[in-house]
């Protein structure tokens, strides 16, 4: 091996790149609502469905801990300063010992969490207690769930060193697998199973897309010459650096998955029905929140890695700036596109079978609180690498401890007046306090400067999202296509709201001066 690092392709612009990751991710989220359709026609708001997402939830929780959060945080900073600084062959054997060690410690807490099922769901499904076999069920199902967290972590791994090489598309594109699995155990295997026990098919889908998400990515890394010969490496200087920087990362990294989990925690004492009701509204909240924001944040974490250890402190700020932009400039019209059509766009997707028009009620009230929170949640995306890219672990942990404990807080205040909707307004309310720490951390370090025209940009946007909010809540009322059992006429209006809500929000924008030009930046 040469000690000349490789050099990377040439890299494609921001703008391109986000655009690959929210594409291959739109893709993945779209048929994660065809996911969800086909459940709720299944499953409805049932004892059924509230034990498979309960079991779904602890290991995507430590899933998004792990491997999303906290790892990838501080595994793809030290990867590039390896790639940066160092040899070709010093990178592959940190990758190859940071395999080793993962792989290790993972499989450990696999162990454990399928060992310890039912005191893991005694502790975070305590109202489960009350109903032995909906309890029983969650457990026999967290046992096939629970070494999901296994492959899929690895497959987070994976993805980090793919990212790293501004491969996006493949990591972005993975998810994909856990759709088509979950759909296809829904279709195929769930009526082999007996009606109250139909949602054990859809555990062992999980289980099959972990294993398949992780084969997926391992000729990728093979066509780099990075594909991981596991390694112990405890004492491994690089490994020890990222553990130290993860250490304080499990908390900062995944207070969003925290919060939603006190959530799970406290609906799980309420009604029948408020942990599906809460699991479809996340749903939602996430579609934009993956296709634009995590995108943007996936492909700047890299590029602010690379332009930190370069010492390019004034590319660092603009690179912020831009993908802060990038995020208003969409979360700010779905925010309130979810807030006004919360109605028919639960009914449009999920009011079918199993899953009523209360459902629908139910889960619009909640919606709207949610949705309230969603920008504070696209900005903690492209925050927070602000931070991670300097290998600043400490100050998100102490702003996300924060955030947690007011989530919690405020939940607990919040759920015995307004219920579920209680504790999705306390998620909402707890994402601004995150994201404005986080911004007045950025700030006050002097780490980002904003760049001219941002009260320009306000106007247009608050203009735009007006105009927009306004024509489509106006066509929501000229039908009354919700109410009806036909699916086509709710799709068809639903369509053509959505196109011209798009059409509005983009030419209102050009119109007050918007250029391609200024999404380059």
């Amino acid at each position: 091996m040469t000690d000349i690092p490789e050099q990377p392709p040439k890299k494609a612009g921001l703008l391109a790149s986000t655009a690959v990751v929210a594409t291959m991710t739109m893709l993945s989220r779209v048929l994660g609502l065809v996911r969800d359709v086909v459940i709720a026609r299944m499953l409805g708001a049932s004892a059924g469905a509230d034990a498979f997402f309960v079991a779904l939830k602890i290991p995507n929780f430590l899933r998004r801990l792990f491997a999303e959060g906290a790892f990838n945080q501080a595994f793809v900073p030290v990867l590039s300063e390896y790639r940066s600084k160092g040899s070709m062959a010093a990178t592959k054997l940190l990758v190859d010992r940071v395999a080793g060690t993962l792989g290790g410690t993972l499989m450990l807490v696999t162990l454990v969490g399928v060992l310890a099922a039912p005191g893991i769901i005694w502790i975070f499904a305590p109202g489960f207690g009350d109903d032995p076999a909906k309890r029983a069920l969650t457990v026999e199902m967290l046992r096939l769930t629970f070494p999901y967290l296994f492959f899929i972590a690895l497959t987070a791994f994976a993805g980090g060193i793919l990212n790293s090489w501004n491969r996006f598309a493949v990591p972005a594109f993975t998810p994909v697998l856990l759709n088509l699995s979950l759909i296809g155990c829904a279709l195929f295997l769930a009526p082999h199973f007996a009606e109250e026990r139909m949602a054990v098919a859809l555990a062992w889908g999980v289980l099959i897309a972990g294993i398949a998400q992780l084969l997926f990515q391992l000729p990728f890394l093979a066509r780099l010459n990075l594909m991981p010969i596991p390694r112990m490496g405890w004492s491994d200087p690089g490994v020890r650096k990222i553990m130290r920087l993860m250490a304080p990362a499990l908390f900062g990294a995944s207070v969003y998955q925290l919060n939603s989990l006190v959530n799970t925690i406290l609906a799980s004492m309420l009604e029948t029905g408020s942990v599906t009701w809460l699991y479809y509204t996340d749903r939602l909240i996430e579609l934009p929140l993956g296709i634009f924001a995590v995108a943007i944040g996936t492909v700047i974490l890299p590029s602010l890695s690379s332009k930190h250890a370069d010492a390019s402190a004034e590319a660092f700020s603009r690179t912020l700036d831009w993908a802060i932009r990038m995020v208003l400039l969409v979360g700010l019209p779905a925010a309130l596109a979810l807030f006004a059509l919360a109605e028919p766009l639960l009914s449009t997707l999920f009011q079918y079978g199993e899953f009523s028009a209360f459902d629908v009620t139910k889960t619009a009230a909640s919606l709207r609180a949610y949705s309230a929170g969603l920008l504070a949640a696209m900005l903690i995306k492209v925050l927070a690498p602000g931070f991670y890219a300097r290998q600043d672990t400490r100050t998100p942990v102490r702003i996300g401890v924060l955030a947690m404990l007011a989530n919690m807080l405020l939940g607990a205040l919040l759920v015995w007046e307004w219920r579920h909707v209680g504790l999705a307004s306390a998620m909402a309310l707890s994402a601004w306090l995150n994201a404005g720490l986080l911004y007045l951390g950025l700030r006050r370090s002097g780490v980002y400067q904003p760049l001219s025209g941002w009260g320009l940009q306000w106007l247009r946007m608050l203009l735009a999202g007006a105009s927009m909010v306004a024509a489509c809540y106006w066509l929501s009322l000229q039908t009354t296509a919700w109410n009806e059992p036909g699916v086509w006429p709710r799709v068809g209006w639903l369509s053509l709201i959505v196109a011209a809500g798009v059409a509005i929000y983009l030419s209102s924008l050009v119109v007050l001066g918007l250029r391609v030009r200024h999404l380059r930046r």
